[in-house]
């Protein structure tokens, strides 16, 4: 039976304000923790909320805060996991599906935005848009509280969202967008899945040294997200994995200059990465800025190709963590392997590692004395879902 969309939205409002107690507003922030699943006092929901706002945050943050908490609790308490094939997930309120047709009459919508428009703004049952085949020129923004969202295409070659911005491109009163506003689909809520589509961003590969031409085909800033089967076209800049707990999995990215680039934890589990690079290129900027953050990016069993000479990551963040395990790369890798971005002092602080990969590539012999060859126990954490606490909340 369907709950008018009205309802929901009520619901959602109560349910929000039951949760913001007086004197709660300004929440103490989170402290992180290195990367030891098993020494790693677990994190409470309301310090892993607290610590996206400051303690002197407005009330429309507070409130932000406390629907985080209480989605955390619908995740944690009731078993609500991104998604599930086996089972259904749990849920408080009944799963709908909307479906978007560039043909008008063909589907409820034309646009993918409009589809997600529609949802209430405290959006709290899952909720699939069925993207049929086509391709769809439009910009996306999914909003902060509009959690549960699947988006799943036809396929990722039978259906495509793109968009052609650049850093330097006019924004708002008239001013550059910058990278984060580049992106031609920006998911800000948690617990997001894509499955089956391409996030593509239309603008040329730069020329070298080129400045403001970074071009992001998604941004994903929310934690607990979940991409199957998707495809990332662009050139600098490609995927925006910024912050949060994500996991792709048989996912095709492509890019020349710093093309996965964020500082979320994230797993990459057979994903094929393609560098389109003209000269250089860098695979990897991941932007880890203290040894107190639990972040980083892992690739397990997974393929790099393409052209060029590709570093396999730049030390954007000072503590950048990026790990390589059972990959194939292919003679494209520069000997080295990695950048220190200019500043020799992060050679001592940023975490690069190698563990039994092949193909002309993965060669450890040339690879910088600050970069290292994981033993067993040294890849343990970073090769199973436990790197990003996947058996929390993913459910495959």
């Amino acid at each position: 039976m369907a709950v008018p969309s009205r309802l929901l939205l009520c619901s959602a409002v109560v349910a929000v304000a039951l949760l913001v107690a007086p004197g709660e507003v300004a929440a103490a922030a989170g402290h992180g923790h290195t990367h030891t699943r098993r020494l790693r006092p677990k994190k409470s929901a309301a310090a892993a909320a607290a610590k996206l706002y400051p303690a002197n945050a407005t009330r429309a943050e507070a409130i932000e805060r406390q629907f985080t908490r209480w989605v955390r609790f619908v995740g944690g308490r009731l078993g609500h996991g991104t998604y599930n094939y086996n089972r259904p997930a749990l849920t408080l309120l009944p799963a709908r599906t909307l479906v978007v047709d560039r043909r008008p009459g063909a589907g409820d919508f034309t646009s993918i935005q409009a589809a997600v428009d529609s949802l209430p703004l405290i959006n709290l049952a899952r909720v699939v848009i069925r993207v049929n085949a086509g391709t769809y020129t439009e910009k996306v923004n999914i909003s902060p509280m509009r959690a549960f969202v699947t988006v799943e295409g036809a396929g990722a070659d039978k259906t495509v969202v793109q968009w052609g911005d650049t850093a330097d491109t006019a924004g708002s009163w008239g001013r550059p967008m910058g990278t984060f506003g580049s992106a031609t689909f920006a998911v800000n809520s948690m617990f997001f899945v894509a499955k089956n589509i391409t996030f593509k961003n239309t603008a040329p590969v730069p020329r070298p040294g080129a400045l403001g031409k970074q071009g992001v085909a998604l941004r994903i800033s929310a934690d607990n997200a979940a991409f199957v089967g998707c495809n990332f076209l662009g050139a600098q800049d490609t995927l925006y994995d910024h912050l949060g707990r994500h996991y792709y999995r048989d996912c095709y990215i492509e890019g020349s200059v710093d093309f996965i680039f964020g500082n979320a934890l994230s797993l990459y589990e057979g994903c094929h990465v393609h560098a389109i690079a003209r000269n250089y290129g860098a695979l990897t900027a991941q932007n880890r800025q203290s040894l107190l953050e639990d972040t980083g990016f892992s690739f397990v069993k997974c393929r790099v190709t393409g052209s060029g000479a590709l570093y396999l990551g730049r030390a954007w963040g000072t503590f950048s963590r990026v790990v390589f395990a059972y990959t194939y790369m292919d003679n494209i890798i520069i000997p080295r392997g990695w950048y220190n971005w200019g500043d020799p002092t992060r050679e001592m602080t940023v975490f690069y590692g190698q563990y039994k990969c092949t193909g002309p590539g993965a060669n450890y012999a040339g690879r910088v004395q600050w970069s290292r060859e994981l033993t067993d126990e040294e890849a343990k954490p970073f090769i199973s879902l436990d790197f990003i606490d996947g058996f929390q909340w993913l459910r495959l």
